[in-house]
């Protein structure tokens, strides 16, 4: 590899094989976590779920897909075309490039990633900030009343948990001395008689609440699905979207959450370490177990009205991570000495 990588055009090469091998598995991976979550919202709902086309209903997805893309496309009158094209292709870009940083362990000591940054997390923070543009922009654009609501709704509530989720893994980095996702998979703690890795949530149990409960916020998904809201905005920032644009949305969404289940189990459950469990099963596993929690508070919360939602991020989730942020600092110095 030390060959290939010395050779600069043998590692432009390189990266553009992952890309496109990670874009393949990450839209495969979008695809049938719709399924899944129809699948299992039907067992929950003592409903069948998508059992027709395929074997367990598996080609639905590509059967619906298809449909979408061929679906009439209309742009209604008096938008702003330009922004009103751009928003969709702007959620999926930020959508993707949170993986460019995205470590994933494939075997014993071999691991998978594009970019090996130190800051790796900021990175994550800052493209997925960028949703929160498309989102108002698509709104704005639409020229209808109720797409601009649920875009300024949006807005307002990234905003809100963005804080808390940020402040919720400052305890982590603080622990582990270290923004790179790669250390904080690897990161091992020695307690008592157990000598192997022990998951952070273990030292962090508060951070990972809060910050479970503002990553279900920060994308979207129910019971914090206040910007599309069908009984009160019809369908907010989407109303005016159709076809593929309509898809392209969805296809963020669905990204943001395997992006937010994956961050999960590198931050608080030791990446893909898990026994003697082939690390990319293991990984895999950790995932499908964070998605699934998705499926399963969408299919058991009523969705919260927005006052409810805005009290629980500023004066709850923020103050709670502010606190714990302190806490873990004076136990730091205290064990350090």
């Amino acid at each position: 590899m030390s060959g290939i990588y010395a050779d600069p055009i043998g590692h432009w090469v390189v990266v553009v094989i992952a890309m496109v091998l990670l874009l393949f598995v990450v839209l495969t991976a979008t695809a049938y976590t719709v399924w899944f979550e129809r699948v299992a919202l039907g067992r929950i709902q003592r409903r069948p779920g998508p059992n027709r086309v395929g074997p367990y209903g598996l080609m639905q997805m590509a059967a619906d897909g298809i449909k979408l893309v061929f679906k009439e496309s209309f742009i209604p009158a008096k938008t702003d075309r330009v922004i009103y094209v751009l928003a969709p292709a702007i959620a999926v870009g930020a959508a993707f490039l949170a993986w460019a940083v995205i470590p994933i362990g494939l075997w014993y000591n071999v691991q998978y990633w594009i970019a090996d940054l130190n800051i790796g997390i900021l990175l994550v923070f800052a493209v997925s900030s960028l949703n929160v543009y498309a989102v108002v922009l698509g709104g704005y654009a639409s020229n209808n009343k109720y797409s601009l609501l649920g875009g300024l709704r949006s807005a307002a509530q990234l905003i809100s948990y963005e804080m808390a989720l940020g402040l919720s893994l400052v305890p982590t980095f603080m622990i582990v001395g270290s923004l790179r996702l790669q250390d904080i998979a690897g990161y091992t703690v020695h307690w008592g008689p157990y000598n192997g890795p022990l998951p952070l949530i273990i030292l962090t149990p508060i951070g990972f609440v809060i910050y479970l409960i503002a990553a279900v916020a920060e994308t979207n998904r129910a019971p914090f699905d206040l910007p599309e809201a069908e009984q009160e905005l019809i369908g907010g920032f989407l109303t005016e979207y159709s076809g593929l644009k309509f898809v392209m949305y969805y296809l963020a969404e669905y990204v943001n959450m395997i992006t937010v289940s994956a961050l999960a189990s590198l931050l608080f459950f030791g990446g893909w370490y898990l026994w003697v469990v082939p690390p990319v099963l293991a990984f895999f596993l950790k995932v499908v177990l964070f998605l699934f929690l998705y499926i399963w508070l969408r299919g058991t919360f009523p969705r919260l009205r927005y006052d409810m939602l805005m009290r629980l991020g500023w004066k709850v989730l923020l103050p709670l991570a502010i606190a714990n942020v302190i806490v873990t600092g004076v136990i730091l110095i205290a064990v350090q000495g």
